[in-house]
């Protein structure tokens, strides 16, 4: 019997008619299945019950296959979702703190998680589930390029009057990178590390999780090699390094995953690592991409634990990129803990339409960084702006000295990828301005010749496989600012109307009595722009949906 049918038997799908044509290492068997829907697991066992685990059994090459265990632990049945307890970003006083210094970050989750709430829950989403950060970086904006690879970001800064508090002002930043030519780009080495437990068996899950990768593979160019890792119960290599110039052998191998069992998680990764470390190549992209819903129960399960491994693997050059899945089980904190731990993306797929965007749209961005650990500092000029906060990020923030340490990790940004941060700023003597005025000490008046100036944003990143950061710099002037909100551009306008619906979702302080869900949409509505793909569009539908449910009407099909 070949190992395919032992495995395939590891994994709870019962096959029947096979033919297989070849028992090579390193290979699939070419074969026709005759799928049957598995028979329903048996009830948990007893507390007494021993369990066989078998730990990076492989298809081919192993000396034995993967074992299945005795009885398969279900999953809890009650919600188990957890979100990072974050509080919004206060208001700092310039005389008593100039600089504020963050991570970038280009993760996308939580804009699809909102998704899934307003349209397949029918409800406003937990607070701790927006990060305003990822909603607004979830849209494509129309920044001007940068030259090439040698000055990789090109930057782009609006000051404007804020939508939600005539008293203050936006400080607007937009950081836009170089694309990598298709015909330059470098290998890419992958490893998918899918979640075949009990919990992924679900539509929105594993089948959803299977349909994503489908798609990314027939992306990838024939040299560029894939390795299939599951995890459930035990973990094991279902597909060896494998070119994509043999992509049929990669879909047969993921057509054939079906989940059943408790959730070895912390045992997948180090499988996946060590395959990926088996093929590693230093001038390749070198990448393990997790798939999951969070929901790791056995072995190595601490959020802690994982996110040390990750960031120990991420040294020696394997990046870590994490995709969730469904709810009821979604473990957002974990997941975003260890793909920033990896310096790699996280992101949430709710739709064949999402997994398209990102991992055919975005392909390029999502698999080839051109800068790690990017840091972005302001300081503020006290003259111009008496008190600040920056909009999202909460959980980016770094201290002041971090961005000259070059140990200190930060995000990546990949291949075209824009990053958008937002300040909201008040002047000296403006009633914006929230905090009294010290009567001792405070900073220094700056030099005339400096007045016209907001402040000096530097950007530092490294580019990749390099150990020294290299920096960027350019001041905010008066040049960069408008007189009317309406004559900021299309970009600066959508994007600061979906900070503005996050902070409407989470029930931040610091929007006026008035700004409602309407305001927002007609700011949006002014500033769709080409849309190509519509999500912009979309856009004005979740805030229609939230308005109605938040006033307690229900939704209409």
């Amino acid at each position: 019997m070949k190992r395919a049918i032992l495995l395939a038997s590891a994994l709870g799908v019962a096959v029947a008619g096979c033919t297989a044509t070849t028992d090579e290492p390193g290979e699939v068997a070419e074969h026709e299945f005759e799928y049957r829907l598995p028979p329903p697991p048996p009830p948990p066992p007893p507390a007494s019950a021993d369990y066989v685990t078998v730990t990076g059994a492989r298809l081919a090459g192993a000396p034995a296959p993967m074992v299945s265990p005795r009885h398969w632990p279900q999953p809890e049945p009650e919600d188990r979702e957890r979100y990072d307890d974050t509080e919004a970003n206060p208001v700092v006083s310039t005389a008593e703190e100039p600089v504020s210094t963050f991570s970038i970050d280009v993760d996308t989750a939580s804009y699809a998680v909102v998704r899934d709430y307003l349209i397949d829950s029918r409800e406003l989403p937990p607070s701790d589930a927006v990060r305003i950060e990822e909603m607004i970086n979830y849209f494509d904006y129309d920044y001007a390029l940068p030259p090439g690879p040698d000055e990789p970001f090109a930057t782009h800064v609006t000051v404007t009057p804020n939508p939600w508090n005539a008293n203050t002002q936006l400080m607007h930043v937009g950081i836009q990178g170089f694309e990598i030519v298709p015909d330059e780009r470098p290998r890419a080495n992958l490893v998918f590390l899918i979640d075949v437990s009990g919990s992924m068996n679900s539509p929105d899950k594993l089948p959803l999780a299977v349909q994503a990768l489908h798609m990314l593979v027939d992306e990838l160019e024939p040299e560029d090699t894939v390795s299939l890792v599951v995890y459930a119960g035990a973990a094991g290599a279902v597909l060896e390094p494998t070119e994509a110039r043999h992509a049929r052998r990669i879909h047969e191998a993921l057509d054939r995953l079906h989940a059943g069992g408790s959730t070895a998680g912390g045992a997948g990764l180090d499988l996946a690592y060590s395959l990926a470390r088996e093929n590693f190549d230093e001038d390749a992209v070198n990448r393990v991409m997790l798939l999951t819903d969070g929901d790791f129960n056995v072995g190595v399960t601490r959020d802690e634990s994982l996110e040390d491994y990750v960031a120990r693997q991420r040294d020696s050059g394997i990046y870590l990129s994490v995709m969730g899945f469904g709810r009821g089980n979604y473990n957002d904190r974990m997941m975003q803990l260890i793909a920033q731990a990896g310096n790699g993306t996280a992101g949430y797929i709710d739709s064949r339409q999402e997994a398209r965007r990102m991992l055919v749209e975005e392909s390029f961005s999502a698999l080839f960084p051109i800068a790690n650990d990017v840091k972005i500092q302001v300081e503020f000029n006290p003259a111009r702006v008496a008190e600040y906060r920056l909009i999202g990020y909460e959980t980016r923030l770094l201290d002041r000295a971090d961005f000259n340490n070059d140990a200190v990790d930060a995000g990546e940004v990949g291949s075209g990828h824009a990053v958008t941060a937002i300040y909201e700023i008040a002047a000296p003597g403006s009633e914006g301005v929230l905090m009294d005025p010290l009567r001792y000490g405070g900073a220094a008046r700056p030099a005339a010749d400096l007045s016209g100036e907001y402040g000096l944003l530097r950007l530092r990143y490294k580019q990749p496989g390099e150990d020294e950061s290299i920096l960027m710099e350019r001041t905010v002037t008066d040049a960069d600012a408008v007189r009317t909100f309406d004559e900021a551009d299309t970009e600066v306008r959508f994007s600061v109307a979906v900070a503005g619906f996050a902070q409407l979702l989470r029930g931040d302080p610091y929007l006026q009595d008035g700004y409602s869900w309407e305001a927002v949409a007609e700011d949006a509505a002014s500033a769709l722009g080409e849309d190509e793909f519509g999500y912009r569009a979309e856009f004005l539908e979740l805030v229609e949906r939230a308005r109605r449910i938040d006033e307690g009407r229900g939704l209409k099909e």
